[in-house]
């Protein structure tokens, strides 16, 4: 598969470094030499110093044999016009764009493949998608989910107080009736697919998989109970915390019966459920507008005036969205100590979500990610259904179909996985199964992976025969 990735910034080189552990073929084009020359020194791939708007640079870049183009620079109107190109130039490839000044989920873009676009993907949706699903199912924690499985998978940092403090795996699965794994664990920048005799420590971030409805008890007996969020103050109202709140106000309304419909807009003269902060005044006057059911406050969030005057403590999530992730991350923490029940903090560094995890935050969304992992779905499909990635990349968790007669009823111990690889789910039509050594894997089933960048060809291979 050859992909040619236009913009080698922070989410094109991180699709870009993915791709190529898994042996891709990957051409990128960066039109500035100082970027170029980096990804040049880092990346084992062909990286063309040119613009990507321009017929002669994409001949060069092999645009004819390309299975996908993916134009992820920082201006609309270049990922676009190279599309454009593409689509009219050449046999063209699949084609995605990344756009952040259409709000395309009102438009028709999609489905008219405007500009010969086949999917565009703005950052900010991306992550707004996330918050919000987050929060439907109660911010406790980073949630996985996966299409063909009851499955999720969640995460929880390791306090010295946890009952899971200090105990090896074997301890902790024979103290509890709940029928749960613990997939792998983060811990000092790097990941561990633990064994019966791992031992948690402190500072771990134990990624489990279970039911929802399983995943809800053990969260409970470590103290974390689901809530409901009907209070919710929203910092910074830029475009991740105007889709949030647009999001979570919509949701109010269609949940409204006809007659309280009616009656909304006296209803909410006495109660306030959504609040945004922004600094900025006319962003304010126009989120007023836009959001009549809100408060919206003018007023800096890193003024310690505003916590005096705002009753914050009554309230149930802070979410902070703001372009600073150092004060996203502060202000969520300090929020916590003021009462807020939980808290949802927007970063672009993978490397400040352990961080924030273990600052107490309880869920910590990547703009980067989100974009990232949603493009790299496009590319893997077919097969595969999900994927997310951990640590820059380093690890990868995957759903995918299992095609493949050659191993079709083996025994999950019988099959040479690469190392550091573990099966951790099997979906056969309505059974859901954490499996064991001597579990088999089947023609049509549906499985959950934990694998190194470097192991996915051949995970896939051994899986899909392809």
């Amino acid at each position: 598969m050859k992909i040619i990735i236009v913009g080698a910034g922070g989410i094109g080189f991180q699709i870009a470094k993915q791709l190529i552990n898994e042996n891709k073929n990957v051409v990128i084009i960066e039109k500035d030499p100082k970027v170029a020359k980096h990804t040049s020194n880092y990346l084992d791939c062909m990286v063309v110093n040119e613009e990507g708007n321009n017929i002669e640079v994409l001949k060069k870049a092999g645009i004819d044999k390309a299975d996908f183009f993916i134009s992820v620079t920082d201006s609309d109107e270049v990922n676009m016009i190279s599309c454009g190109l593409v689509a009219s130039e050449f046999n063209a490839p699949f084609k995605i764009a990344r756009v952040r000044n259409i709000d395309y989920t009102n438009t028709q873009f999609l489905e008219s493949s405007f500009l010969g676009i086949d999917y565009m993907v703005n950052p900010e949706i991306e992550a707004s998608k996330v918050i919000t699903r987050f929060i439907e199912h109660g911010a406790i924690s980073d949630i996985l989910f996966f299409e063909k499985t009851r499955f999720q998978m969640r995460n929880i940092t390791i306090t010295d107080n946890s009952p899971f403090n200090n105990k090896t795996l074997r301890e902790i699965k024979s103290s509890s009736p709940i029928d749960f794994l613990i997939a792998f664990i983060l811990r000092d920048n790097s990941y561990i697919i633990p064994s019966g005799d791992t031992v948690v420590e402190e500072n771990d971030n134990l990624y489990i998989v279970a039911t929802e409805e399983n995943l809800e008890k053990l969260f409970m007996e470590m103290g974390k109970f689901k809530i409901k969020l009907n209070r919710i103050v929203i910092v910074g109202g830029g475009r991740i915390g105007s889709y949030v709140a647009d999001h979570l106000l919509q949701k109010q309304m269609s949940d409204l019966s006809f007659i309280r419909r009616l009656t909304r807009s006296f209803i909410h003269k006495w109660k306030r459920n959504i609040i945004i902060i922004d600094k900025d005044i006319e962003r304010c006057n126009l989120l007023s507008e836009s959001f009549p059911d809100a408060l919206v406050i003018n007023e800096d969030i890193s003024d310690e005036g505003i916590y005096e005057e705002s009753q914050f403590s009554d309230y149930d999530l802070i979410v902070t969205t703001t372009d600073n992730q150092e004060l996203n991350i502060v202000t969520a923490v300090y929020a916590k100590t003021l009462g807020i029940k939980r808290s949802i903090a927007v970063v672009n560094k993978n490397n400040y979500i352990n961080i924030a995890a273990n600052l107490g935050i309880d869920v910590t969304v990547s703009q980067k990610s989100s974009m990232v992992n949603s493009i790299l779905k496009l590319i893997r499909k077919g097969n595969i259904k999900n994927i997310y990635s951990f640590l820059d990349g380093m690890v990868e968790v995957i759903e995918l179909s299992v095609e493949n007669s050659e191993i079709s009823g083996n025994k999950i111990k019988e099959i040479k996985l690469p190392p550091q690889t573990l099966i951790v789910s099997v979906t056969r039509e309505n059974q859901n199964i954490i499996p064991g050594g001597d579990s088999t894997i089947k023609n049509g089933d549906y499985i959950i992976v934990i694998a190194r960048k470097e192991s996915i060809s051949k995970i896939e291979n051994i899986f899909t025969g392809k």
